[in-house]
């Protein structure tokens, strides 16, 4: 039994090593190759390609990288063809993502999506692609099944696989206690980990950073880095602003654990926050042209998926990043959430200082969070994903042993 991975993003190579890590309990024998990260490569699968070094984003970003794309594209077509894997496992990516589905079912391939890119929030119309070329929808998030099967993909549910990576990360203790130590309570900040998320979120956010030292002078502040190439970026960022911040790289759960509370980018980070309970305020920058267009495509309210967790009707009201507490619309969200084009500083700095200064706001917004989280992030994604592809091959053998005794 050989699969086929095709995995672009830095989250998605977590994912699959996880799913692959799963799948080796039950299968040694399997094979895993295609295209992913090093965390999948150390997991078990042959890489043909690194593919989170060309992780993008915006389509100038895949423009300039489409000769590479392309010739990607060419070697999966061809092995698909030469040495016929029994299925491909596709996470997120969908620009690259699609194109490698298209090959393979013209191939006669079984498709699986793993955490399927989230078309109910911006291209709804993309699942026709989903319905064309994805025989089965392995989904994230609760109302997602009932989404897709809705429009006739076959999903199921099996829960988002990044609680699983939580549930069985370690933490540098020592560091933890090093950074709850000092004096003062600390406010992390989590600017994200594209550049181009560092360059847009980061200045909003030590403009904010000096909001909230003019009323709690004692804050501390760091800012999680993802990677070393992104330290001296931030550094120039930190200094140009002002203020004082400590920088750490590749410690962002650390960070997360002994924080106060948080200030974040928009993205999978949410659930992480979420994990540790830690109450957070979300930006996600765009430019004015941005903001015109997502609000084109954008078919939810939010864009942080705790606050879509939580809401009644996901899909209920698609006018984003004008979180309002006072709005009735607006009672059931836990991370104050701003997509915006617009200087938002205040209002990041205003939940801030009321998590840092007013005991019962803090406590309230923990509980929320811990009540959620013991709804929604037990984990268990990867193994059942893995049972699924289990059931996906024993039944693919079934038919095949059918099929040749017909053919007698």
């Amino acid at each position: 039994m050989q699969i086929f991975f095709s995995v672009g993003e830095p989250s998605g190579d977590l994912h699959g090593a996880n799913l692959i890590r799963a799948l080796r309990v039950r299968h040694a024998d399997w094979q895993f190759v295609g295209y992913g990260g090093p965390k999948m490569a150390k997991a078990g699968c042959q890489l043909h390609a690194d593919l989170t070094q060309l992780a993008v984003m915006w389509v100038a970003q895949a423009l300039w990288n489409i000769r590479k794309f392309l010739r990607l594209l060419s070697e999966a077509e061809r092995y698909f063809h030469e040495h016929r894997p029994d299925m491909v496992v596709l996470i997120d990516y969908p620009g690259f993502n699609w194109w490698i589905a298209r090959k393979a079912k013209a191939a006669g391939i079984p498709v699986i999506y793993y955490g399927t890119p989230q078309l109910w929030a911006w291209a709804a119309w993309r699942v026709k692609k989903m319905r064309r070329f994805v025989d089965h929808v392995l989904c994230k998030l609760p109302f997602e099944e009932k989404w897709f099967c809705q429009r006739g993909c076959r999903a199921t549910f099996v829960g988002h696989p990044y609680f699983d990576e939580l549930r069985s990360r370690q933490l540098d203790s020592q560091f933890v206690d090093q950074l709850e130590s000092a004096i003062g309570p600390l406010v992390a900040i989590l600017p994200g980990s594209r550049t181009q998320e560092i360059r847009s979120n980061l200045p909003p956010f030590l403009k904010t950073v000096q909001l909230i030292r003019q009323r709690v002078p004692a804050a501390r502040f760091a800012v999680a880095v993802f990677k070393e190439q992104q330290r001296q970026l931030v550094e120039e960022l930190v200094r140009l602003s002002g203020q004082s911040a400590e920088i750490h790289v590749g410690r962002t759960a650390e960070l997360i654990q002994a924080a106060r509370c948080c200030l974040a980018c928009s993205g999978s980070v949410s659930l992480e926050l979420l994990y540790h309970t830690k109450p957070s305020a979300i930006l996600y920058q765009i430019s004015r042209l941005g903001y015109a267009v997502q609000w084109i495509f954008r078919k939810v309210r939010y864009i942080t998926l705790v606050n879509l967790l939580t809401a009644e009707d996901p899909f209920g009201d698609r006018s984003a990043g004008i979180y309002n507490p006072s709005d009735p619309r607006d009672q059931h969200v836990l991370m104050p959430e701003y997509l915006t084009y617009e200087d938002r500083t205040s209002d990041l700095a205003n939940h801030v200082v009321g998590w840092l200064t007013d005991e019962q706001k803090y406590n309230d917004r923990k509980q929320a969070l811990a009540a959620l989280k013991e709804a929604v992030a037990q984990g268990g994604a990867s193994e059942r994903a893995a049972d699924y592809i289990t059931t996906l091959a024993a039944e693919a053998g079934r038919s095949s042993i059918v099929a040749r005794s017909d053919a007698a």
